[in-house]
């Protein structure tokens, strides 16, 4: 099959395009032949090494796609052949407590999709049966590839962990991003104001029409002074920390009495200097964050595409797919990053 791999760690540019085994099934799994995929941070981190685990090489990544069925195990009940899919990417024992209570992200065996196993870079990828679900009707297979870990993850952080409510505000930190466009849909589709920051000028506008009340440029205002007049003082219900040691600071100042912060990436860095007296004089809840769960997709697909969509920024053939990273490490970019097969 063609894929797009890596045999050493280091730069996107090492990525090569080339034939490499079909994956064989086991009587759980399926092979899906794999239609898009997104691009993901999570995947370059991976790709310079920073994983703290030995990566098999030569190494298919990426770990969000769409596909169709072509071939499915002895054992599978709930796909068929030629079913339209994407691929939840949250891999777990399935038999643990955790995952028996439906906390499968807190499986002591958790991983995802093309970090210690091949990823969805390929025409085809091997995948247990039980990480499959239906593209909902709408949706084109670059729009399904874009939801996997952006909105489990975000939906995770705000209802789950966060629980947020109508009337609540909310931040949610880089609102051009795949997470912070999905945070932005999630908030809005469950009657909250939010708040979101950018960090060019061309994307204000478009955080607008995607449903956010007020957008800050980051580099051209303080957002924790600008928060405290968009809100007259009273600062925040819920804020979304994906940037990690540059924002986080400031985002334990935006948070009110009683509310919460979540943090699920440190793209800036992950040692962030912290005021505890401001944590608990202020008595807020930190949730860390590590994508979600299978029982969150199946609720949340019901929204898809009438009152969830994904942002497609850019789609890429597979033979660009170095330009596709360049891009995304750009920052120039409002919502996610396709690659086409």
């Amino acid at each position: 099959m063609r894929a797009a791999y890596y045999e050493k760690h280091g730069s996107y540019e090492n990525i090569k395009i080339g034939d490499l085994p079909k994956p064989d099934i086991k009587e759980d799994e399926v092979l899906v032949k794999v239609k898009a995929f997104s691009l993901n941070h999570l995947d370059i981190w991976i790709m310079e090494g920073k994983y703290p685990a030995k990566i098999p090489m030569p190494h298919i990544f990426g770990s969000d796609a769409s596909g169709i069925v072509v071939k499915t195990g002895s054992a599978v009940k709930n796909v068929k052949e030629g079913d339209n899919v994407i691929v939840y990417p949250g891999l777990s024992c399935g038999i643990c407590e955790k995952c028996i209570s439906g906390k499968d992200n807190e499986c002591g065996s958790y991983s995802i999709l093309g970090v210690l196993t091949d990823g969805v870079s390929a025409e085809y990828v091997r995948v247990p049966a039980v990480n499959l679900f239906k593209i909902p009707e709408g949706l084109s297979f670059e729009e399904a590839s874009a939801i996997g870990i952006t909105y489990t993850t975000t939906w995770h952080s705000l209802v789950t962990r966060s629980r947020i409510k109508a009337g609540d505000t909310v931040l949610i930190h880089g609102g051009g991003s795949g997470v912070g466009t999905a945070g932005i849909q999630i908030a809005k589709m469950l009657g909250a104001k939010v708040i979101t920051t950018v960090g060019d000028d061309w994307k204000i506008e478009k955080a607008l029409e995607i449903g956010a009340d007020h957008v800050i440029n980051y580099k051209n205002e303080d957002f924790v002074e600008k928060v405290k007049a968009i809100t007259d003082g009273k600062m925040c219900d819920i804020v979304v920390d994906h940037i990690g040691e540059s924002t986080f600071t400031g985002s334990i100042a935006c948070c009110k009495k009683g509310g919460s912060v979540v943090t699920f990436g440190a793209t800036t860095g992950g040692e962030p200097k912290i005021n505890l007296r401001a944590i608990f004089g202020k008595n807020i809840d930190i949730h860390g964050v590590y994508m979600g769960t299978k029982g969150e997709v199946a609720y949340y697909l019901r929204f898809f595409p009438e009152k969830l969509r994904p942002v497609i920024d850019s789609v890429f053939p597979l033979e660009d797919v170095t330009k596709a990273y360049e891009k995304l490490l750009s920052r120039q970019f409002f919502g996610k990053i396709v690659v086409r097969l």
